[in-house]
């Protein structure tokens, strides 16, 4: 008896160590593929510069990198639908409610010290003194208030579609509206023309009508973008119901369960095919560049002072909140997010990289399965940190390009 206990469990733990050292191998795999993906992609897109494609022939080479991002677009509605829906079904109102309170929380916060970061930056970098940029593209065009976005932001939480949110989201749409100058009675200008007939010369009258005035009127428009928002809150919403109905519910969460598992399966089977789509999608993106030399010129210090604050926020603050919350180490838990990162920056898109991180949350940080159900869809709607850096960046980039000296005040309000 006791012989036969022991081999059991020596085939358990040989079973187990096997499963271990397969599941290491493809993640390391993996993560190394999509990093060589990466350094090819730049190196075949710069190679192929010289060559003067045509606009086909780039269509053409970049189709592999687009099925990789239409394959994660693809993943995104069901997954986020299905994991929220069945995440909270099964969680209890109280402890829903605190986990959104902190997850919005803790989103607004690493938000506001982005911004702070971009701004102290560019501070003292200062990229924008001595630099010359074109005038059309300094400004001159409708600005969006600050009241506008945020209705923006409302309206999308609420669709009044939610077909039509699975493609496009409400915009405000600035319409200009030309206001003609009255004509005036008396002549502005007047010219003498030499004429030999007349020692005093003619005189010409002239009018010179000033420019037409431009003002902007609101008016609802669309952007052809996923309301990722407005599914987020419905779908919790419908969670939250479900679990409050109880055996009545169950049907329905048992079809989302299902919906979340084939989508992960999905997922498993498409991550091997994603090395070879970045090789094309980071290629045909270079290749569309205009000229990098010229860009460089005009805002490399820009570029700069962006990647600096991103590093900045990135790999200091991030993973030093994370070690004084919970005392672990950070970057053993930043190394099982290597791949989703390596996505990120060859899609350039939170939203594209949610399958990849919400995979690599499950199976190589472990995180709860209803944590990351529901953390990981509101964070890629809400938490833009770095867009919020390169925007605050931006602002007083362009006003030192146009030596416009900004006030404490003024920096407050782009916080």
């Amino acid at each position: 008896m006791w012989d036969r206990i022991k081999s059991m469990v020596q085939v358990t733990v040989k079973d187990e160590l096997k499963r271990n050292i397969q599941v290491f191998c493809r993640r390391n795999a993996l993560l190394t593929l999509s990093i060589i993906a990466v350094l090819t992609g730049c190196t075949l897109g710069f190679m192929l510069r010289g060559t003067q494609l045509s606009t086909q022939a780039k269509i053409y080479f970049s189709f592999p990198g687009e099925l990789l991002m239409r394959m994660l677009k693809m993943l995104i509605l069901p997954l986020i639908t299905s994991s929220l829906m069945s995440g909270l079904s099964s969680m209890e109102s109280k402890a829903c409610c605190r986990m959104g309170v902190l997850t919005v929380t803790y989103y607004l916060w690493t938000t506001f010290i982005a911004v702070v970061v971009g701004i102290v930056l560019v501070l003292i970098i200062k990229p924008g003194v001595g630099t010359e940029m074109e005038s059309h593209r300094l400004g001159g065009g409708p600005v969006m208030t600050s009241a506008d976005a945020l209705l923006d932001l409302i309206r999308n939480m609420v669709p009044s579609n939610l077909i039509e949110a699975t493609f496009q989201q409400y915009k405000t749409d600035l319409v200009p509206i030309l206001k003609l100058s009255t004509r005036t009675i008396q002549p502005n200008f007047v010219y003498v023309i030499p004429d030999d007939s007349d020692p005093k010369g003619r005189t010409v009258y002239l009018e010179l009508t000033p420019p037409p005035e431009v003002t902007y009127k609101t008016s609802p428009g669309s952007s052809q973008q996923m309301n990722v928002l407005g599914i987020v809150i419905f779908s919790a919403t419908m969670g939250l119901l479900l679990g409050r109905m109880g055996e009545r519910g169950a049907p329905l969460v048992n079809v989302c369960q299902c919906i979340n598992e084939c989508v992960m399966k999905i997922i498993n089977a498409a991550v091997w095919y994603f090395p070879f789509g970045i090789i094309f999608l980071v290629a045909g993106k270079i290749l569309d560049m205009q000229d990098p030399s010229t860009l460089g010129k005009k805002l490399g210090w820009y570029g700069i002072t962006v990647l600096a604050g991103l590093f900045v926020h990135g790999l200091v603050l991030l993973p030093l909140f994370y070690f004084v919350l919970t005392g672990k180490n950070p970057f053993s838990y930043i190394r099982g997010l290597l791949q989703a990162m390596v996505i990120a920056l060859a899609t350039s898109s939170s939203s594209a990289t949610l399958p990849i991180t919400m995979k690599c949350l499950l199976e190589n940080c472990h995180v709860d399965r209803q944590i990351a159900r529901f953390v990981l869809p509101v964070g890629a709607t809400i938490n833009m940190d770095g867009t919020a850096l390169y925007e605050a960046v931006a602002a007083i980039f362009i006003a030192q390009v146009n030596d416009y000296e900004l006030d404490l005040g003024q920096l407050v309000t782009i916080r």
